[in-house]
C-alpha cells in the first residue's frame, strides 16, 4: 500500500539563528541598500508595498533636516511593533487596559538624501522582525489594508439617514459583501467616520 502524501503549507515566514523573522518576498520587491529614488516619498511608498507584501505595518518615524536649507536628509521608516511603549501610572480610574502593540521590532529602513541631487537612496535596511509576521488570512486587519471608500461612506451615511448605527451598518455591508475578509475596513472605521 502506498501511503497518502501528507500536505505541509508553504511558510510564510522563516525564522533566522538570531530569533528573528524574515519574510519569503520576491526578491526585485525587497529593498537593497543603494537603491535610489526620485523622492522621498517614493522611497516610503516603496517600503509600504515591500510591507504589504511582507504582512506587517509599518509607521514613519524621526526626521533629520539640514540646517542651511531645511531639506530632509534623513527618514527613517520602521515596523509598527518597533520600540516599547512606556508603561503608565497605574489610576484608580482606568477601567480598560490597552493591548500590547510594540514588540521592540528592529525592522526599518533609512533613506538618506544624496548631497549633490535631490535623489534619496536606501542607506540601511535591517529585515528581521522580533514577532511573527501576520498570516495571509489576516491581513485585512492590518492598517494599510483597511481605508474608507467613497462606497463605504455613501452607505455609512445613508443607513443613518434610516437611523441605523455604525455596528449595525458594518455587519449588513458585512453580509453584502461576503465576509469580513472582503470589508478592507474595521468597525471603529465606521465608527469613526
Amino acid at each position: 500500500t502506498v501511503p497518502y502524501p501528507t500536505y505541509t503549507p508553504t511558510p510564510l515566514c522563516a525564522a533566522t539563528i538570531n530569533n528573528e523573522w524574515i519574510s519569503f518576498c520576491p526578491s526585485h520587491l525587497k529593498p537593497v541598500v543603494g537603491i535610489q529614488f526620485d523622492t522621498l516619498q517614493q522611497g516610503i511608498s516603496f517600503y509600504e508595498n515591500y510591507a504589504r507584501l511582507s504582512s506587517f505595518d509599518t509607521r514613519l518615524y524621526s526626521t533629520k533636516k539640514r540646517k542651511y536649507d531645511g531639506k530632509i536628509s534623513l527618514k527613517y521608516c520602521l515596523c509598527n511593533k518597533e520600540g516599547f511603549r512606556e508603561t503608565p501610572r497605574l489610576q484608580s480610574n482606568c477601567k480598560k487596559k490597552r493591548p500590547i502593540t510594540r514588540m521592540g521590532c528592529n525592522a526599518r529602513i533609512t533613506l538618506k538624501l544624496i548631497n549633490d541631487q535631490d535623489n534619496y537612496i536606501i542607506f540601511s535596511f535591517h529585515e528581521g522582525h522580533t514577532h511573527p509576521l501576520t498570516t495571509p488570512s489576516s491581513t485585512h486587519h492590518s492598517k494599510q489594508s483597511r481605508n474608507l471608500t467613497l462606497a463605504h461612506k455613501k452607505y455609512i451615511m445613508d443607513n443613518s439617514r434610516a437611523n441605523i448605527g455604525a455596528t449595525k451598518s458594518y455587519r449588513l455591508m458585512k453580509e453584502h459583501v461576503g465576509g469580513y475578509q472582503n470589508m478592507a475596513a474595521s468597525v471603529s472605521d465606521f465608527k469613526k467616520f
